[in-house]
């Protein structure tokens, strides 16, 4: 079980009677404003000075947001602000001072004012800095942790050490009064908590926090706090408990004009950045799709289903850090022996990979996530492990998950398999090798393994790369890749893929796209692609056919043909939330396509290239691969929603880009360079909205 689960559940099991009785002189927490300018202090001995990440003093909520005194997390031997994410933590520590203060107790103090943040040790200026974000506040629910550093914390990282006094001020004390400070004794101003280690159980002495628990071998000794750096931790509760309630994504009443119109996005509450799509089903006659985003409680799995691929409804987003005891980082979906939805993802913050289970048709509730610990032999190497984006699957009775990794980093992807999902056996790499085009510094990441065709594929991303493919063959326990073919060409274009099989057998994906227009949503997914894979070991890739039921008012404009070096205007087609449809055949190799998003002379436009020369469609800057054989007429769909663009090329290439541009800018070009070229079955069609109301404006 999850090391958090089991305190939550411990936590649950403790009765106030056997906590110390609280002084008559309890404050009415419920009443209180909330804690926001503060001051953290704590007496502290280290065991060692070559622990890293355990945490002092933290104080933490149910919601997984905390500030802590923390040692030596980002750089060794050093104090710093710990916070959820790094949100109000300097990152650039090489001024700290390294801290030499071998077993001889040292005063460690954080003062939190407005946006500043400032650290003493022993009354002393010891770092100072301005947090981009407001301060954190806490509440009636704020729990208290020593040891570790918050406590949705599952990795090893611990304090190691001891401590002879712990308290919070509910203001930022002045460098003076915090001088003036002696452990054990009072002070004015009052703590608002105050630890002293009086007695065996660790009472704290304002009663603000009523149940005090030392766990995993946590002790008090000669008016000390022993804690041993593995799993010796400290934890206060005020025993008020705040229900967690899961928020709804919701589109607002009044969206921009300039937001997408039948792309799925994210509408907020909270930015989707990353917005890596995950975890996706068919299940009692919906898709299910899981996309990250972060909220107050830091990253999430928001839940959105849908019966056509194209109109999506929210769910409550119920996987998120209060539930899971993590952050929800990317990983796909399965099935289980007996049919049930499953999810494997990166526990983020856990230093592991999770599984849960469905418990509903809704796949709103789930079950506590498992950690993926798999088994090593003496004769295997474990520390390649990297525990990383996960994926996997059932093959025969067996499962197998491929955790992600990086090769240059010396944690290349690596496999592994259980019977029942809860015990798992180390198989060591999942490719035997990488292929020739691939870079030492790309990682796996994102990964989802499937038989398509004739082959089994790899759908992934390098980090710095984008999207990217590889097919070969799955045997003996092993992925053997034939060759390798990138699916993106420009930063996060198209980046992080996940995919689902439908009920009649197609394979449809998605990616998320992170694109140069700061109007436009957070979380952009791309239109759903199906992929295919036919004898002559092409990959196909096209619009679902879904996509078409989105098309009224259709347009057509007749058969031209564009004299070299001139360009054409479309006469009865101009718009820019539209699909439109043709087939070029050029003259000769001479470069030739169209301009989209052109003002109304038909200039300054965005333009779409073919260069069948250099064997390139080109977006712009944007230079995809893209080859033809010979004599073959090119087919061209292009989808306009608002500044963004994707184009499928004789269902051989796609691609995606984003052109701000002015909202009168909706005219569109045909061009040809040093040829001519002939341009037949111009069809266009507007494309309704797939929210209600439609955006800017009533609903189609």
């Amino acid at each position: 079980m999850n090391r958090w689960i089991s305190f939550v559940v411990a936590l649950a099991a403790v009765s106030t009677a056997s906590a110390a009785a609280p002084p008559a002189t309890r404050p009415s927490l419920p009443g209180e404003p909330p804690l926001r300018n503060k001051t953290l202090v704590a007496w502290v001995s280290p065991a060692n000075l070559t622990q890293r990440g355990g945490g002092v003093l933290t104080i933490d909520d149910q919601r997984g947001r905390f500030d802590a005194i923390v040692f030596a997390e980002l750089a060794p031997a050093k104090w710093m602000a710990g916070s959820d994410f790094f949100r109000r933590t300097q990152k650039n520590q090489s001024t700290y001072p390294v801290e030499t203060a071998g077993s001889s107790f040292v005063q460690v103090a954080i003062v939190y004012q407005d946006r500043l943040v400032t650290v003493y040790r022993d009354g002393q200026l010891y770092a100072r800095h301005t947090m981009s974000v407001p301060p954190q506040e806490f509440g009636p629910d704020a729990m208290v942790f020593m040891g570790k550093r918050h406590q949705a914390q599952n990795d090893n990282a611990r304090f190691a050490g001891a401590i002879d006094d712990a308290r919070v001020y509910d203001r930022a004390l002045s460098g003076e009064q915090i001088a003036a400070l002696k452990p054990n004794v009072a002070s004015d101003p009052k703590p608002w908590a105050w630890w002293t280690f009086d007695d065996a159980q660790a009472t704290e002495r304002t009663g603000r926090f009523v149940e005090t628990q030392l766990l995993g071998g946590a002790r008090v000794l000669d008016g000390k706090l022993l804690l041993d750096g593995a799993a010796a931790t400290l934890v206060g509760s005020t025993g008020v408990h705040v229900p967690f309630e899961p928020e709804t994504p919701a589109m607002p009443a009044n969206p921009p004009a300039t937001w997408l119109t039948y792309h799925l996005a994210h509408p907020g509450p909270g930015a989707a950045y990353p917005g890596d799509p995950n975890c996706a089903f068919f299940w009692k006659g919906r898709y299910h799709l899981h996309y990250i985003y972060k909220n107050d409680s830091g990253f999430a799995f928001a839940h959105v289903s849908s019966d056509d691929l194209l109109h999506w409804k929210w769910h409550p987003t119920t996987l998120t850090p209060p539930v899971t005891g993590h952050g929800m980082f990317s990983g796909t979906g399965f099935f289980t022996r007996d049919g049930k939805p499953a999810i494997i993802y990166h526990g983020q913050g856990s230093g592991r990979n999770q599984v849960a289970i469905a418990l509903d048709d809704q796949l709103e509730k789930w079950t506590h996530p498992i950690a993926v610990e798999p088994r090593v032999r003496p004769d295997q190497d474990g520390s390649k492990i990297a525990n990383w984006d996960p994926d996997a699957w059932l093959d025969g009775d067996t499962y197998y998950a491929l955790s992600g990794g990086n090769p240059g980093s010396g944690k290349p992807p690596t496999l592994m398999k259980s019977p029942d999902l809860k015990t798992w056996d180390y198989l060591g790499l999942f490719m035997p090798q990488d292929m020739p085009d691939v870079q030492k510094d790309e990682d796996v990441s994102c990964p989802n393994f499937f038989k398509i065709g004739n082959k089994h594929m790899l759908l992934c991303i390098s980090h710095n790369k984008g999207c990217r493919y590889y097919l070969g063959q799955w045997k003996d326990e092993k992925f053997t890749p034939d060759f390798h073919v990138r699916m993106n060409w420009n930063q996060r274009d198209f980046f992080a893929p996940e995919s689902v099989l439908t009920p009649d057998g197609r394979r449809i994906m998605w990616a998320w796209c992170v694109l140069n227009d700061p109007k436009l949503q957070t979380g952009i997914q791309s239109l759903p692609r199906e992929l295919s894979l036919p004898p002559d070991g092409v990959l196909r890739i096209k619009p679902t056919r879904e996509i078409d039921t989105l098309r009224y008012a259709e347009t057509i404009e007749p058969d031209v043909t564009v004299n070299a070096n001139t360009q054409y205007t479309l006469k009865n087609i101009a718009g820019d939330t539209l699909e439109l449809k043709l087939t070029l055949k050029p003259a000769a190799s001479s470069p030739f396509g169209l301009r989209v998003f052109c003002d109304k002379e038909g200039n300054n436009g965005f333009p779409i290239t073919l260069d069948l020369q250099a064997k390139t469609l080109a977006l712009g800057t944007i230079k995809a691969p893209f080859e033809a054989p010979s004599g073959e007429k090119i087919e061209l769909r292009i989808f306009l929603d608002k500044s963004m663009i994707e184009v499928f090329a004789n269902d051989r290439q796609a691609a995606v880009a984003a052109y701000p541009h002015r909202a009168e800018n909706q005219v569109i070009t045909l061009f040809s360079q040093a040829a001519g070229l002939q341009a037949s079955g111009i069809q266009a069609w507007k494309m309704k909205s797939v929210y209600a109301p439609a955006i800017g404006g009533k609903a189609n």
